[in-house]
Protein backbone atom coordinates (compact mmCIF):
# COMPACT_ATOMS: atom_id res chain seq x y z
CA UNK A 1 0.00 0.00 0.00
CA UNK A 2 1.52 3.57 -1.07
CA UNK A 3 0.66 6.45 1.06
CA UNK A 4 0.08 9.46 -1.00
CA UNK A 5 0.25 12.98 0.63
CA UNK A 6 -1.94 16.21 -0.99
CA UNK A 7 -0.43 19.68 0.48
CA UNK A 8 -2.98 21.86 -0.29
CA UNK A 9 -3.49 26.30 0.71
CA UNK A 10 -6.88 26.20 1.59
CA UNK A 11 -10.06 24.18 2.70
CA UNK A 12 -11.91 23.62 -1.22
CA UNK A 13 -8.97 23.36 -2.82
CA UNK A 14 -8.34 19.75 -2.98
CA UNK A 15 -12.00 19.71 -3.89
CA UNK A 16 -11.23 21.32 -7.32
CA UNK A 17 -7.79 19.91 -8.49
CA UNK A 18 -6.84 16.71 -6.99
CA UNK A 19 -10.57 15.64 -5.42
CA UNK A 20 -11.19 12.55 -8.38
CA UNK A 21 -6.99 11.26 -8.05
CA UNK A 22 -7.74 11.15 -3.80
CA UNK A 23 -10.97 9.06 -4.38
CA UNK A 24 -9.31 6.70 -6.63
CA UNK A 25 -6.24 6.30 -4.68
CA UNK A 26 -8.59 5.23 -1.91
CA UNK A 27 -10.53 3.02 -3.65
CA UNK A 28 -7.46 1.26 -5.08
CA UNK A 29 -6.51 0.50 -1.17
CA UNK A 30 -3.98 3.55 -1.10
CA UNK A 31 -3.59 5.45 2.06
CA UNK A 32 -4.23 9.18 1.44
CA UNK A 33 -3.24 12.28 3.56
CA UNK A 34 -4.75 15.92 3.03
CA UNK A 35 -2.51 18.82 4.77
CA UNK A 36 -4.58 21.70 4.64
CA UNK A 37 -1.73 25.11 4.94
CA UNK A 38 -4.14 27.18 5.70
CA UNK A 39 -7.52 27.65 7.34
CA UNK A 40 -9.38 29.71 4.60
CA UNK A 41 -10.67 32.44 7.31
CA UNK A 42 -10.09 35.26 4.21
CA UNK A 43 -12.01 33.36 1.47
CA UNK A 44 -14.76 35.07 -0.60
CA UNK A 45 -18.35 34.01 0.62
CA UNK A 46 -21.81 35.53 1.79
CA UNK A 47 -23.14 37.19 4.72
CA UNK A 48 -24.42 33.91 5.82
CA UNK A 49 -21.28 32.47 6.66
CA UNK A 50 -18.82 35.52 7.18
CA UNK A 51 -18.82 35.07 11.25
CA UNK A 52 -16.47 32.16 12.16
CA UNK A 53 -15.77 30.99 8.30
CA UNK A 54 -12.84 29.62 9.80
CA UNK A 55 -14.59 27.23 12.14
CA UNK A 56 -16.72 26.22 8.84
CA UNK A 57 -14.80 25.71 6.04
CA UNK A 58 -12.56 23.14 8.08
CA UNK A 59 -15.86 21.31 8.81
CA UNK A 60 -16.16 21.53 4.93
CA UNK A 61 -12.76 19.81 4.11
CA UNK A 62 -13.52 17.64 7.47
CA UNK A 63 -16.49 16.31 5.69
CA UNK A 64 -15.14 16.26 1.91
CA UNK A 65 -11.91 14.22 3.14
CA UNK A 66 -14.86 11.51 4.76
CA UNK A 67 -16.54 11.21 1.34
CA UNK A 68 -13.23 10.96 -0.99
CA UNK A 69 -12.28 8.00 1.86
CA UNK A 70 -9.24 10.16 2.81
CA UNK A 71 -7.67 8.28 5.59
CA UNK A 72 -6.11 11.36 7.58
CA UNK A 73 -6.54 15.62 7.30
CA UNK A 74 -3.43 17.50 8.91
CA UNK A 75 -4.15 21.26 9.65
CA UNK A 76 -0.97 23.21 9.46
CA UNK A 77 -2.88 26.23 11.28
CA UNK A 78 -1.79 29.34 9.06
CA UNK A 79 -3.88 31.88 8.76
CA UNK A 80 -5.30 32.79 5.08
CA UNK A 81 -3.51 35.05 2.92
CA UNK A 82 -6.17 36.63 1.31
CA UNK A 83 -6.37 36.89 -2.56
CA UNK A 84 -3.78 39.60 -2.85
CA UNK A 85 -1.69 38.70 0.36
CA UNK A 86 -2.91 41.52 2.43
CA UNK A 87 -4.38 39.86 5.42
CA UNK A 88 -1.90 40.34 8.41
CA UNK A 89 0.11 36.80 9.59
CA UNK A 90 -0.76 35.12 6.51
CA UNK A 91 0.33 31.74 5.26
CA UNK A 92 2.34 33.40 2.05
CA UNK A 93 4.66 34.92 4.56
CA UNK A 94 5.39 32.16 7.19
CA UNK A 95 9.18 30.77 6.27
CA UNK A 96 9.82 28.11 3.90
CA UNK A 97 12.29 25.97 6.11
CA UNK A 98 9.49 26.02 8.50
CA UNK A 99 6.38 25.02 6.97
CA UNK A 100 8.75 22.25 4.76
CA UNK A 101 10.64 21.40 8.00
CA UNK A 102 6.83 20.37 8.88
CA UNK A 103 6.09 18.47 5.63
CA UNK A 104 9.22 16.28 5.63
CA UNK A 105 8.57 15.32 9.39
CA UNK A 106 5.21 14.26 7.77
CA UNK A 107 6.69 12.33 5.11
CA UNK A 108 8.43 10.26 7.06
CA UNK A 109 6.13 9.80 9.72
CA UNK A 110 3.39 8.26 7.14
CA UNK A 111 6.69 6.69 5.34
CA UNK A 112 5.03 8.63 2.07
CA UNK A 113 6.25 7.37 -1.49
CA UNK A 114 4.05 10.49 -3.36
CA UNK A 115 4.16 13.64 -2.49
CA UNK A 116 1.93 16.28 -4.23
CA UNK A 117 1.92 20.35 -4.22
CA UNK A 118 1.23 22.64 -6.92
CA UNK A 119 2.66 24.34 -10.29
CA UNK A 120 5.19 27.43 -9.64
CA UNK A 121 2.44 29.66 -10.71
CA UNK A 122 0.30 28.40 -8.19
CA UNK A 123 -2.57 28.22 -10.66
CA UNK A 124 -4.16 31.25 -10.64
CA UNK A 125 -1.48 32.61 -8.75
CA UNK A 126 -2.78 33.18 -5.17
CA UNK A 127 -0.29 34.17 -2.50
CA UNK A 128 -0.98 30.95 -0.34
CA UNK A 129 -1.08 28.91 -3.89
CA UNK A 130 2.36 30.03 -4.76
CA UNK A 131 3.67 29.14 -1.22
CA UNK A 132 2.54 26.05 -1.22
CA UNK A 133 4.67 25.31 -4.54
CA UNK A 134 7.54 26.64 -2.82
CA UNK A 135 7.56 24.78 0.31
CA UNK A 136 6.37 21.52 -1.18
CA UNK A 137 9.61 21.65 -3.43
CA UNK A 138 11.48 22.25 -0.40
CA UNK A 139 10.20 19.35 1.33
CA UNK A 140 10.65 16.99 -1.25
CA UNK A 141 14.37 18.22 -1.54
CA UNK A 142 14.21 17.07 2.46
CA UNK A 143 12.51 13.61 1.39
CA UNK A 144 14.38 11.82 -1.06
CA UNK A 145 12.47 8.63 -1.20
CA UNK A 146 8.93 10.26 -2.09
CA UNK A 147 8.48 11.10 -5.71
CA UNK A 148 7.30 15.06 -6.08
CA UNK A 149 4.08 15.85 -8.42
CA UNK A 150 2.69 19.20 -9.13
CA UNK A 151 -1.34 19.66 -9.60
CA UNK A 152 -2.14 21.40 -12.36
CA UNK A 153 -4.35 22.19 -15.31
CA UNK A 154 -3.70 23.11 -19.03
CA UNK A 155 -3.24 27.02 -19.47
CA UNK A 156 -4.50 26.87 -23.28
CA UNK A 157 -8.65 26.23 -22.49
CA UNK A 158 -8.29 28.09 -19.43
CA UNK A 159 -6.92 31.24 -20.86
CA UNK A 160 -9.66 30.65 -23.99
CA UNK A 161 -12.37 30.71 -21.48
CA UNK A 162 -11.44 34.03 -19.72
CA UNK A 163 -10.87 35.81 -22.24
CA UNK A 164 -13.92 35.00 -23.71
CA UNK A 165 -15.91 35.36 -20.24
CA UNK A 166 -14.59 38.94 -19.94
CA UNK A 167 -15.56 39.81 -23.52
CA UNK A 168 -19.31 38.55 -23.31
CA UNK A 169 -19.18 40.59 -19.81
CA UNK A 170 -19.62 37.18 -17.68
CA UNK A 171 -17.28 38.64 -15.43
CA UNK A 172 -16.65 41.81 -12.92
CA UNK A 173 -15.71 44.97 -15.00
CA UNK A 174 -12.46 45.33 -13.36
CA UNK A 175 -11.19 41.37 -14.43
CA UNK A 176 -8.07 41.71 -16.37
CA UNK A 177 -7.72 38.57 -18.67
CA UNK A 178 -4.11 38.93 -19.10
CA UNK A 179 -3.78 37.89 -15.51
CA UNK A 180 -4.46 34.47 -16.73
CA UNK A 181 -1.75 34.85 -19.68
CA UNK A 182 0.71 32.92 -16.90
CA UNK A 183 -1.63 31.07 -15.14
CA UNK A 184 -1.49 27.13 -14.99
CA UNK A 185 0.84 24.93 -17.03
CA UNK A 186 1.02 24.48 -20.56
CA UNK A 187 -0.11 21.70 -22.59
CA UNK A 188 2.92 20.40 -23.35
CA UNK A 189 4.37 20.08 -20.01
CA UNK A 190 1.83 18.04 -18.54
CA UNK A 191 3.46 14.52 -17.58
CA UNK A 192 0.61 12.91 -16.04
CA UNK A 193 -3.17 12.89 -16.88
CA UNK A 194 -5.12 10.80 -14.53
CA UNK A 195 -8.57 9.46 -15.11
CA UNK A 196 -11.17 10.21 -12.79
CA UNK A 197 -14.55 9.49 -14.79
CA UNK A 198 -15.44 6.11 -12.14
CA UNK A 199 -14.92 8.99 -9.40
CA UNK A 200 -16.99 12.08 -10.37
CA UNK A 201 -19.73 11.16 -7.64
CA UNK A 202 -16.96 11.49 -4.71
CA UNK A 203 -15.51 14.71 -6.40
CA UNK A 204 -19.50 15.73 -6.77
CA UNK A 205 -19.87 15.23 -2.86
CA UNK A 206 -16.02 17.18 -2.44
CA UNK A 207 -17.25 20.38 -4.12
CA UNK A 208 -20.70 20.50 -2.84
CA UNK A 209 -19.62 19.72 0.97
CA UNK A 210 -17.87 23.57 0.08
CA UNK A 211 -21.08 25.27 0.59
CA UNK A 212 -19.14 28.49 2.17
CA UNK A 213 -17.48 28.71 -0.82
CA UNK A 214 -20.46 28.57 -3.71
CA UNK A 215 -22.32 31.27 -2.12
CA UNK A 216 -21.83 35.18 -2.77
CA UNK A 217 -23.53 37.99 -2.21
CA UNK A 218 -22.76 39.82 -5.23
CA UNK A 219 -21.04 37.95 -7.57
CA UNK A 220 -21.10 34.33 -9.57
CA UNK A 221 -18.74 31.41 -7.50
CA UNK A 222 -16.99 29.04 -9.45
CA UNK A 223 -18.00 25.86 -7.02
CA UNK A 224 -21.36 27.10 -7.38
CA UNK A 225 -21.22 26.91 -11.19
CA UNK A 226 -19.54 23.59 -10.90
CA UNK A 227 -22.34 22.56 -8.64
CA UNK A 228 -25.04 23.04 -11.87
CA UNK A 229 -23.19 21.57 -14.09
CA UNK A 230 -25.02 18.48 -15.78
CA UNK A 231 -23.61 14.89 -15.74
CA UNK A 232 -22.37 15.10 -19.29
CA UNK A 233 -20.59 18.62 -18.72
CA UNK A 234 -19.52 17.47 -15.35
CA UNK A 235 -17.89 14.48 -17.22
CA UNK A 236 -16.15 16.67 -20.20
CA UNK A 237 -14.90 19.26 -17.99
CA UNK A 238 -13.81 17.54 -14.96
CA UNK A 239 -13.22 13.90 -15.70
CA UNK A 240 -9.27 14.42 -16.05
CA UNK A 241 -6.69 15.34 -13.32
CA UNK A 242 -3.57 16.84 -14.07
CA UNK A 243 -0.12 16.69 -12.70
CA UNK A 244 3.50 17.34 -13.58
CA UNK A 245 6.58 15.09 -12.60
CA UNK A 246 9.58 16.69 -11.11
CA UNK A 247 12.38 15.36 -11.38
CA UNK A 248 14.29 15.04 -8.08
CA UNK A 249 16.60 17.54 -7.38
CA UNK A 250 20.63 16.94 -8.06
CA UNK A 251 22.57 15.75 -5.21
Amino acid sequence: MATLVFVHAHPDDEALLTSGTMARAAAEGQRVVLVVATDGGAGLTSADYRDGLADVRRAEVEESARLLGVARVVHLGYADSGRDGSAPGGFAFAPVPEISARLADLIAEESAGILIGYDPSGGYGHPDHVHVHACVREAARLSPTARLFEATMPREPITTAVRLAAATRLTPAQFDPSEFANAWTPRRKITHRVDVTRHLAAKRASLAAHASQAAADDSIRTLAILNRLPDFAFRKLLGTEYYVAVPPPAR
